[in-house]
């Protein structure tokens, strides 16, 4: 009898092959690094090395920022401070490791995000220390299922998506390194799932990434039925192109989100009607002073004239004391997540976003692009007011707000009575409607975008945005979930936004259902009591 175990649908899609387990052990020796400045530097190497062959961009980011932190003053000074003192090396990496993941943990939000990052370092200079190689993920040689209690990020960004079939973990939610790099390469992935690696290797396994299991050892009928299911979906995905719409003809715009320059040159190939998020923040982190004006318009000219033409959707910069950015002056606060960050950074250092605005203003005004410009952690009147203010006094005229809290989600209408549109950030909105730090491994079944508590609010800022004609979209994680998308266009969403790899199977999926059944698929959300069941329901709905 085929066993099943359960977790969370951090990548859709569907991948059958044998499990190879990654327990993350290494027993080829090196020769020892003689210090801890040694050892800094042979990560750096190494971590700029795998850099160079990441299997994406997102994952090539990850790994220059962990080069960075391989030579942080605070990791590598304090710990040769201790080796001064007397304490042995490896001692003194790992203490002052854990002391600065303890640090950022606490700070919440994007440091609390690098917390594990430091941990993963310090591991990498004490196996430089000890003489050990340092851990790859098995390359079998074959096709097979990655099967681990967890993976670093610089284990996945450098993933061979020509042997990896589909990944399995016993830890993580679905705003996890994994996760999101697991979606970027298009790579079914079901996290936070327990006694995953009491599977041995070579045990067949169907990874089941758009309803969360892990069948083992499966047999003959299910294995027969989950593979029609997913050749279904292939070949709806190659055969179905050009603009996103329902089957009866509802127009959804299918958008890309972009977070780098590189991002920008590999999405304008894709088949999609524009950006639905350009992350502007890039040019402003790990960096001590704040981007020229110029600076900034040759770099938003590059993203602009490869999507003139086609929707361009700008986020201004979404920084604050949970962010590294220095040249705002911000100081440390006891929660960042509910501090100053977003739109709230330009109440005391206005002049930051000004010239923002005036450099996206001169790039629209160079390439002919005409970026839809919209504020982060917007949560009142007149926030979004002031905001419109500010952007159309600078030329730039269509204006918009994301709605990630959820005051935003409740008094949508009065919100967006002030600017031209919305984009939903699922991410943040989970987090802050579930009282549940994004960051915590353990509350990861809080964090899944199907949160029936979620997607009430979304109905309501959507409601909120039909009252008075203003358009709504989604560029949070939830979009590239073929089958959370329908719910959503249900809701009232008429712009996805994502990675473009998962643009093709979104809009396969809306091409095979009407409007109706996607508001029945919302309707079946409502009267879930858990995402678990929303997403059982939602599926059946859509395969009546």
């Amino acid at each position: 009898m085929t066993d099943t175990l359960v977790g969370i649908a951090a990548s859709p899609g569907l991948a059958a092959g044998p499990a190879v387990r990654h327990d993350g052990a290494a027993d080829e020796a090196v020769p020892a690094a003689e210090s801890v400045a040694e050892a800094s530097q042979r990560v750096r190497d190494d971590l700029a090395a795998r850099a160079s062959r990441a299997s994406s961009p997102e994952g090539r980011a990850i790994l220059e920022a962990l080069v960075q932190f391989a030579a942080d003053p605070e990791l590598v000074g304090g710990a040769e401070a201790m080796v001064d003192g007397g304490t042995p090396p490896v001692d003194a990496v790992r203490t002052v490791a854990a002391r600065f993941a303890e640090k950022l943990q606490s700070l919440g939000g994007y440091f609390a995000e690098r917390a594990p990052d430091v941990v993963d370092i310090g591991e990498r200079m004490v196996a430089a220390l000890e003489g050990r190689a340092v851990a790859e993920l098995p390359r079998p040689g074959y096709a097979h299922v990655l099967v681990a209690r967890d993976l670093a990020p610089a284990d996945t960004a450098t993933l061979d998506v020509t042997e990896v079939l589909a990944i399995v973990t016993e830890q993580g939610g679905p705003t996890s390194h994994t996760a999101i790099l697991a979606r970027g390469l298009g790579i079914p992935a079901v996290v936070a799932v327990r006694g995953a690696r009491d599977s041995t290797d070579g045990q067949e396994l169907i990874v089941d990434g758009d309803l969360g299991e892990v069948h083992i050892a499966p047999d003959a009928a299910l294995t027969t039925a989950l593979r029609e299911r997913e050749n279904r979906r292939r070949s709806r995905a190659r055969t179905v192109t050009g603009p996103g719409r329902t089957k009866d003809g509802e127009a959804v715009k299918l958008l890309v989100n972009v977070g780098t320059l590189s991002d920008a040159s590999a999405a304008a190939e894709a088949d999609s009607e524009g950006i639905g998020l350009f992350r502007t923040e890039f040019l402003f982190l790990a960096r001590q002073d704040e981007p020229s004006v110029d600076e900034q318009v040759e770099a938003y000219s590059h993203v602009f004239t490869r999507f003139v033409g086609r929707r361009i959707v700008v986020r201004t910069l979404d920084g604050g004391s949970d962010k590294p950015l220095p040249f705002l002056g911000l100081g440390d606060e006891e929660n960042p997540a509910l501090g100053v960050r977003g739109l709230r950074t330009a109440v005391g250092r206005p002049e930051v976003l000004e010239r923002q605005l005036v450099a996206l203003a001169s790039a629209a005004a160079r390439t002919g692009g005409q970026p839809w410009v919209m504020a982060p952690m917007v949560s009142t009147v007149a926030e979004a007011k002031w905001f419109a203010a500010q952007t159309r006094a600078a030329g730039l005229p269509t204006v918009g707000i994301m709605v990630e809290v959820p005051a935003a989600a409740l008094r949508s209408r009065q919100l967006l009575a002030e600017v031209d549109f919305a984009s939903l950030g699922t991410n943040d909105l989970a987090q802050y409607a579930l009282a549940a730090d994004r960051q915590q491994g353990e509350l990861g079944s809080l964090l899944d975008p199907w949160q029936p508590a979620v997607l009430d609010l979304v109905a309501t800022a959507c409601a909120g945005a039909a009252q008075i004609g203003r358009p709504i979209g989604v560029c949070g994680e939830a979009a590239a979930d073929p089958a959370l998308a329908a719910v959503l266009v249900g809701l009232g969403v008429r712009s996805l936004s994502m990675a473009p790899v998962a643009v093709a199977d979104v809009r396969a999926l809306l091409a095979d259902v009407d409007l109706s059944t996607c508001q029945r698929a919302a309707k079946a959300v409502a009267e879930a009591p858990s995402a678990a069941d929303a997403r059982q329901s939602v599926w059946a709905t859509l395969q009546a």
